[in-house]
C-alpha cells in the first residue's frame, strides 16, 4: 500500500484554512491560552523568541505580564528546560511575582526554575559553587552594612586614621559604588582613591577585601564583583554558563548599573571553543583586567572618551571595556524588558546609557515597542509623553490608551507650603465624601521633609495616612532622637527619652553605663537623670564616661534654664548644635546624611505653629498615636522614588518649583543628565495615576531655614496646554487684598514671570478690579512693607497689618482644640449619635478620655474632642 505522502498530487492545490474559517477559529482556540488577552505589541514580545530582543515597555503597558508569558512560551514550546533559562529581576517581590504568574499559567514548572531572581541572589548562588576560585569558602558569609562599617572602622584604627574626619561609613559608600562600577581595588582611578584620607582610599579598599578573605566573608557587592572576576579568570567556567543559558530575560534593564552589565554581557555571549584566548570569549577583552573607563582611547577619569555622544543624547558606540569587533561570536537568546523614560537610579549607580547602547551592543537586535498603557486615562498619558519628550537622551516611543479622555491633569498655585498642605487635605476631603476609597489616594513629593507638612494636617483633620517605603516623618531615627532631647529638657524624669541619646552623639558611655545607672536608680527610686546626677559625684563610673556624663547633664542643666529665656525653635537648634548632634550628621558622608539635615531643619520650622516647647511636645504625641489597623483605609504618602511600580485613581504633586523639582543639588552635581533624570521622575509621577493627576507649586517656600520666594517648576510650562487644567487652590488664603488683611503686595504687579495664572494672581487681579485696597494702618496701595514681611521675622510679623502670624498654640481642627485626652471621663457613650459643625451626624465608636472617635455619615471616621461635639 502507498503511504499517503507518497501519493500523487495529480495537480491538487495546497490547502490552507480560510481566514475566519471554521478550522482556522478551532485552530485559534487550540493555541496555548495564556497567550489570549496579549495585543499585538505584547505578542510580538512573547513570540520572537531568536536572537536579542529590546522590549520597550512603558509605565502601564503589560511589560511584568509579556516578561512572564515569554517564559511560559518558551516552555510550552520546548525550546529550553525551566534550569535552562536565566531570568534576572531587581527585587524579590518582582521574581516572587514572576514566580507566581508562572506558576498559574504552567503549573509546578516554575519549581524547576532555579535561575529566576535577582542579580545578587542568582550571583551569590553561582559564588558558592565556584567559592574556590575567587579564596573563599562555599559557606561564606555575606556581610550587612552594620558589619561592613565595623570592619572597615578596625582597619581604619589600624592605620591610624581619625574616623571622625574621615567616617568608615563615607569609605563604606565609596567602596560600594566602586563595585557598582565593576572596579576591583588595582582598577580605581587614582584621583578617586584621593578622594578618602589623603590618598589612602585605595590602600584601604585593597586591605578590606583582603580582610574579607581572611573572613571568608564576602559583601552585597562582591556578589557581582566576584563573579566578574571568576568569569574573566576562568574561561572554562563562564563557558560552563554559556552553554547552560540558553534563553536569558532581563527586568528593568534600565536600572542596571556597571557591574550588573559587565556580568550579563559575559553571560550573554555564545559560547566559544575551549582553548580560544580571553578576547574571543570575553569581547574587546585582553588579559589585563576589564576597567570600565579604561578602554582604548578612554580618558582614564571618565567612563567615556573626549568624543562622547553621550552629550548629544545619544548612545555611545560601546561599553568602556566591552567593544564590539564585527568578528565576534553572534549573542545568543536574550531580551531584555526596560523602559529608557522611567531610569531615576542615577544616584545609586544606575545607568540609562545601558537601555540607550543596547543594539549597538547586540547588532541586528529587534526592538519591540509596547505604547498601550491600560493605566492612565488620555489627558494625563498625553500630558507624560508631552513632558518626557523635552528629554534628548531617550529612544522613543508615545504612551496611548484606548480608554476615554478623563479629567484634565490640574495645576493648582498655593501661598507657600501650609496652604498647599490645607488645599490637598480639602481636595482629599472631597473625595473621601464622594466615597472614594482612601487607598487609591496617594501624594508623591520630591523630598521627604516635604511630608511633615501634609502629615500634620491629616492628623488635624483625622486623615488616615501611611508612609510608603520608609517611616513616618516623627517616626524617623533622626527625629525621635531630637524629640529625646527635647523631651529631657520638658521633663527630665522622662527615662526613655534620656536612654536613647545619653550616648548619641557618641560620647563613650556604653551599654554597662546604662545598665549601672538603671540599678542604682531602682534602687533609690528615682528617675534615670537624677540617678546620673548621683553617680557621677561617686567613683563608680571610670574618670572618661564621668566626665562625659557630668558634661552632658550640665548641658542639660543649661538648656533647661535657657528655656524660659529663648524661643524654643531657637533653644531646639542650640541643643542639636552643642549636643554634637548636627555636627554627627554633617560629618556622615553616607547617601542619606544630607536628607536627615534636612530633616531636622524641617522639624524646627514644625515648632514654629506652637507657643512653647510643652505645646509642640503635646501634638508630638497626638502625631504619634497610630491605632489604625493595617487593613483601614488610608491616604498613601511618599516620594516619587518609592512610588515605582505602584497606581493610584488619585495622585496628588506638590512642590513642582525649580530649586526642590527638579532638585537644585541634583542639577548642581550632574548638570543636563541630572536634569533629564529629574524629568523622567516628574514622567514617572504623572504616570503613577489612572483617573486625577493634580500638579501644585507654592509661591513661597521655607526650605533649610529661609523663607523664599519661588519660581514654578520649568517642567509646567513643558506639559501640553490642551490637557492641562489651571484651578484655584481650595486651601484659603491669608494673605491678599480681601477680608480686611491689608492690600496685596502683588497688586500693581503686571506678570508673575510665568505662564501660568496662580490663584494668587487671580484672587489679587480680582480685589483689585473691586477697588478693595489700602487697608492696613495706611499703607500704600500696592506697598508692601518689608518689616511687615512674615518672612524677615517668624515671631511676631504680620500681613498688612490685619493677619498675624504669630506662633499658635496647640493644633486646632476649623478653630477646634485638638488636644491629648486629660483622663477626664467622657460624658459620651459608645454608639451615642452626636452632631459636629464641620462633619455632621456621626456616632461614637472609641472612647479615650475625653478623646472621641466618631464615625461620621458623610466625612468616616475623625478624632475629637468631645466638648466640641453634642448630643444629637
Amino acid at each position: 500500500m502507498t503511504e499517503p505522502n507518497k501519493l500523487p498530487h495529480h495537480g491538487v492545490p495546497e490547502h490552507q484554512p480560510a481566514a475566519g474559517g471554521i478550522a482556522a477559529r478551532a485552530r485559534a482556540a487550540a493555541g496555548p491560552q495564556y497567550l489570549n488577552g496579549l495585543n499585538p505589541e505584547q505578542r510580538e514580545a512573547v513570540e520572537t523568541l531568536d536572537g536579542p530582543v529590546l522590549v520597550l515597555a512603558g509605565a502601564g503597558t503589560g511589560k511584568t505580564r509579556v516578561l512572564t508569558t515569554r517564559i511560559a512560551h518558551i516552555l510550552s514550546q520546548g525550546r529550553a528546560r525551566p534550569q535552562e533559562i536565566l531570568s534576572v529581576t531587581f527585587t524579590n517581590k518582582a521574581a516572587r511575582e514572576m514566580k507566581l504568574r508562572l506558576g498559574q499559567m504552567l503549573g509546578q514548572a516554575v519549581e524547576g526554575m532555579p535561575w529566576l531572581g535577582t542579580f545578587h541572589s542568582i550571583g551569590g548562588r553561582i559564588l558558592r559553587f565556584h567559592a574556590e576560585l575567587v579564596q573563599l569558602k562555599s559557606n561564606f558569609t555575606v556581610l550587612d552594612v552594620d558589619d561592613q562599617v565595623r570592619l572597615l572602622k578596625q582597619l581604619l584604627q589600624a592605620e591610624n586614621i581619625d574616623d571622625k574626619r574621615w567616617p568608615a561609613r563615607m569609605l563604606a559608600g565609596l567602596i560600594d559604588g566602586w563595585k557598582n562600577r565593576g572596579l576591583a581595588p588595582g582598577q580605581v582611578p587614582a584621583g578617586e582613591a584621593a578622594m578618602f584620607a589623603n590618598g589612602k582610599g585605595g590602600k584601604l579598599y585593597a586591605s578590606y577585601q583582603e580582610r574579607l578573605k581572611i573572613l571568608n566573608a564576602a559583601d552585597f557587592g562582591d556578589l557581582l564583583l566576584e563573579n566578574i572576576r571568576l568569569f574573566r579568570e576562568n574561561p572554562d567556567v563562564l563557558r560552563q554558563y554559556q552553554s547552560r543559558f540558553k534563553f536569558i530575560l532581563v527586568d528593568e534593564y534600565q536600572d542596571t548599573n556597571v557591574a550588573q552589565y559587565l556580568w550579563l554581557r559575559l553571560l550573554s555571549q555564545a559560547p566559544s571553543r575551549p582553548g580560544l584566548p580571553l578576547s574571543a570569549i570575553i569581547p574587546g577583552a585582553t588579559d589585563a583586567p576589564i576597567i570600565p573607563g579604561h578602554a582604548a582611547g578612554v580618558n582614564p577619569e571618565s567612563r567615556y572618551g573626549e568624543d562622547s555622544s553621550l552629550d548629544s543624547g545619544s548612545a555611545p558606540s560601546a561599553h568602556p571595556g566591552m567593544t564590539t569587533p564585527q568578528s565576534q561570536t553572534p549573542p545568543k537568546n536574550i531580551c531584555c524588558v526596560g523602559d529608557d523614560d522611567q531610569s531615576i537610579y542615577g544616584w545609586r549607580g544606575a545607568e540609562v546609557d545601558n537601555i540607550l547602547r543596547f543594539e549597538h551592543d547586540f547588532p541586528g537586535a529587534k526592538v519591540i515597542r509596547l505604547e498601550r498603557n491600560y493605566r492612565s486615562t488620555g489627558h494625563i498619558l498625553a500630558a507624560a509623553s508631552h513632558l518626557i519628550a523635552h528629554n534628548e537622551g531617550r529612544l522613543g516611543k508615545t504612551l496611548r490608551t484606548e480608554d476615554v479622555d478623563g479629567e484634565k491633569v490640574t495645576v493648582t498655585g498655593a501661598w507657600d507650603s501650609e496652604e498647599e498642605a490645607r488645599a490637598i487635605g480639602e481636595e482629599i476631603e472631597e473625595l473621601q465624601r464622594a466615597s472614594e476609597n482612601l487607598n487609591e489616594v496617594a501624594i508623591l513629593v520630591r523630598a521627604s521633609f516635604q511630608m511633615r507638612e501634609f502629615e500634620d494636617r491629616f492628623v488635624t483633620l483625622g486623615l488616615p495616612y501611611r508612609v510608603i517605603g520608609g517611616p513616618r516623618f516623627y517616626e524617623r531615627a533622626e527625629i525621635r532622637d531630637a524629640l529625646a532631647y527635647l523631651r529631657v529638657i520638658n521633663s527630665p524624669a522622662d527615662d526613655l527619652a534620656f536612654e536613647r541619646i545619653v550616648n548619641v552623639p557618641k560620647r563613650g558611655l556604653g551599654d554597662a553605663t546604662v545598665q549601672l545607672l538603671h540599678d542604682h536608680a531602682r534602687k533609690r527610686r528615682m528617675p534615670l537623670f537624677e540617678a546620673a546626677r548621683a553617680v557621677v559625684e561617686t567613683d563608680e563610673l571610670k574618670p572618661k564616661a564621668r566626665g562625659s556624663l557630668r558634661d552632658l547633664i550640665m548641658q542639660f542643666d543649661r538648656w533647661r534654664a535657657q528655656r524660659d529665656v529663648t524661643a524654643h525653635t531657637e533653644l531646639a537648634e542650640i541643643v542639636l548644635d552643642e549636643s554634637g548632634y548636627t555636627e554627627m550628621w554633617q560629618k556622615d558622608r553616607s547617601a542619606d546624611a544630607a536628607g536627615r539635615l534636612d530633616n531636622l531643619k524641617e522639624l524646627i520650622r514644625s515648632m514654629e505653629e506652637f507657643e512653647n516647647l510643652q505645646g509642640f511636645l503635646e501634638h508630638i504625641s497626638l502625631v504619634m498615636d497610630r491605632d489604625g489597623e493595617a487593613g483601614d483605609e488610608a491616604v498613601s504618602l511618599m516620594t516619587l522614588h518609592s512610588a515605582k511600580g505602584l497606581e493610584f485613581d488619585n495622585v496628588f504633586l506638590p512642590g513642582w518649583e525649580e530649586g526642590l523639582f527638579p532638585s537644585q543639588r541634583t542639577l548642581d552635581e550632574q548638570g543636563r543628565a541630572g536634569l533629564e533624570e529629574e524629568r523622567r521622575l516628574a514622567h514617572v509621577g504623572l504616570t503613577r495615576a489612572r483617573r486625577r493627576a493634580k500638579l501644585f507649586f507654592a509661591t513661597n517656600r521655607r526650605i533649610h531655614g529661609t523663607w523664599s520666594t519661588t519660581i514654578p517648576s520649568r517642567f509646567l510650562d513643558e506639559l501640553p496646554s490642551a490637557n492641562v487644567e489651571i484651578t484655584e487652590s481650595k486651601g484659603g488664603s491669608g494673605w491678599g487684598g480681601a477680608g480686611g488683611y491689608g492690600p496685596s503686595r502683588f497688586d500693581n504687579i503686571e506678570s508673575f514671570g510665568s505662564s501660568y495664572s496662580t490663584p494668587g494672581w487671580q484672587r489679587a487681579q480680582a480685589n483689585r478690579n473691586r477697588g478693595q485696597g489700602g487697608r492696613g494702618g495706611g499703607q500704600a496701595r500696592g506697598g508692601f512693607e518689608e518689616s511687615q514681611s512674615s518672612f524677615s521675622d517668624a515671631r511676631g510679623d504680620t500681613f498688612g497689618g490685619g493677619f498675624s502670624r504669630n506662633k499658635r498654640g496647640p493644633m486646632v481642627i476649623e478653630g477646634e482644640l485638638v488636644a491629648k485626652s486629660t483622663g477626664t471621663v467622657s460624658e459620651f457613650s459608645l454608639d451615642d449619635r452626636v452632631f459636629h459643625q464641620k462633619f455632621g451626624y456621626g456616632h461614637v465608636v472609641k472612647i479615650d478620655g475625653n478623646k472621641l472617635t466618631i464615625a461620621f455619615e458623610k466625612a468616616g471616621e475623625k478624632k475629637v474632642v468631645d466638648s466640641f461635639v453634642e448630643r444629637a
